[in-house]
């Protein structure tokens, strides 16, 4: 009885989601996985279906998530120290995975130290709180994350503390580091490194080079932040990520295990004093379990099987099939945002046509992900794809095949 009111309240905001065209469609249930074969990679099964689906819109770069290695290493731990650690951090729940797997992502990514977190979005939220006085401007580029604008909201970063520049516009990033008060004490830039709609990159060198010009005005100087969540394990020569591709190092690296590595978390790496300062300011960190030994386990395995040989070839398949699609697109005369990034959007530019060509490729077995307005701009209607190591050519040829109307 008590929430009748709430409910009603609730029903009213709901419906005026779906009216717009803003509310999430059911969650498909998936219930089981085919292996790949000889000639197809995985096929997804959905409850309610009674056929095997490609999937186009997963994040998993790298196929990892059934690799024999990380399977092994998830159970080893998961049998030496439980399913779960039983309490925070700070209250002996920092178990020995926790710190290996710290450790080894700092060396990944060329950091001094890290600090792991359930995931990128909380790690984004605990940097943000770790780093925001009142005397901290913030610069961001305008197709940032979601996690990255909560972050200094959640910070309670005040409007005249902030800066938005046009995507990857880098005289529009001077305009706002020219904007910066003299009396900040800090200035922060933060940007994706692989923007998650589009496919494209932050010029991370770049950014990194105007920045310097700007370091000897504030006390704490300027500092750069990339959320290379999904460069991390997917991009660069040897999977390092945006900063590899462009040469160039920024400050702090936020980024997942979630993603190319195929398990779970996120992290923070940065100097060894930043780390200590998230240990002991961010909330994110502080008050929430931390993940349990098997995912970190798993993840370590993920970033050893990454820097090796079978890992670099994974990277090579992932090219390969990158370009495999992005040539294809070409050919059959579609619009695309170039790049050499495993996201490869479609540009429809139309949101009928768009939803329709979501269910036709459904109808035929692909899953894949439509963006249309409200969601996106007029115009910008896009169907994302997300190539992984795990397709194979058959599998780039039957997704084009589809897209041939």
């Amino acid at each position: 009885m008590a929430l009748e009111r709430l409910d009603a309240a609730l029903t009213a905001e709901l419906q005026y989601l779906a009216d717009e065209g803003r509310s999430k469609a059911p969650e498909r249930v998936i219930s089981g996985c085919i292996p790949s074969d000889d000639v197809h990679g995985p096929r997804y099964t959905l409850e309610g279906y009674d056929r095997p689906f490609l999937r186009m819109n997963s994040n998993s770069y790298l196929s990892l998530a059934f690799h024999p290695a990380l399977l092994q290493a998830a159970d080893q731990a998961g049998r030496r120290y439980g399913v779960g650690p039983g309490a925070v951090r700070f209250i002996d729940g920092t178990f020995a995975p926790h710190i290996a797997l710290e450790q080894r992502i700092a060396r990944f990514v060329g950091r001094p130290a890290a600090r792991i977190f359930n995931s990128a979005y909380t790690a984004n939220c605990g940097l943000a709180l770790t780093l925001a006085t009142p005397l901290t401007h913030w610069i961001g580029d305008q197709l940032n994350h979601n996690s990255i604008i909560r972050a200094m909201r959640i910070a309670g970063v005040p409007g005249a503390n902030k800066g938005i520049y046009r995507h990857n516009d880098m005289n529009d990033l001077r305009r706002c580091l020219d904007a910066v008060d003299p009396a900040m004490e800090r200035v922060v830039v933060i940007f994706d490194g692989v923007f998650s709609m589009r496919g494209d990159h932050a010029p991370i060198d770049r950014i990194v080079e105007l920045c310097r010009e700007y370091h000897e005005q504030f006390r704490d100087g300027v500092i750069t932040i990339v959320d290379d969540s999904h460069g991390i394990g997917a991009y660069g020569a040897t999977g390092r990520g945006t900063a590899e591709f462009c040469g160039a190092m920024p400050d702090i690296v936020v980024g997942t295990f979630g993603k190319a590595f195929g398990v779970n978390g996120g992290f923070i790496a940065a100097s060894a004093t930043i780390v200590e300062a998230v240990r002991q300011k961010a909330d994110t960190y502080i008050y929430t379990n931390p993940l349990g030994a098997a995912d970190c386990a798993a993840a370590a395995s993920a970033i050893d099987l990454c820097d090796s040989g079978e890992g670099l070839a994974l990277l090579a398949t992932l090219q390969r099939r990158t370009r495999q699609l992005r040539a294809g697109l070409a050919t059959l005369g579609l619009e695309s945002i170039p790049g050499p990034h495993p996201i490869v959007p479609l540009l429809v530019r139309d949101t009928t046509a768009t939803r329709r060509l979501v269910n036709h490729l459904f109808n035929n077995g692909v899953l894949a992900v439509g963006l249309t307005y409200p969601v996106v701009p007029q115009g910008d209607e896009t169907i994302r794809f997300q190539v992984n190591a795990g397709h194979t050519e058959a599998d780039i040829d039957f997704l084009l095949s589809l897209l041939n109307v």
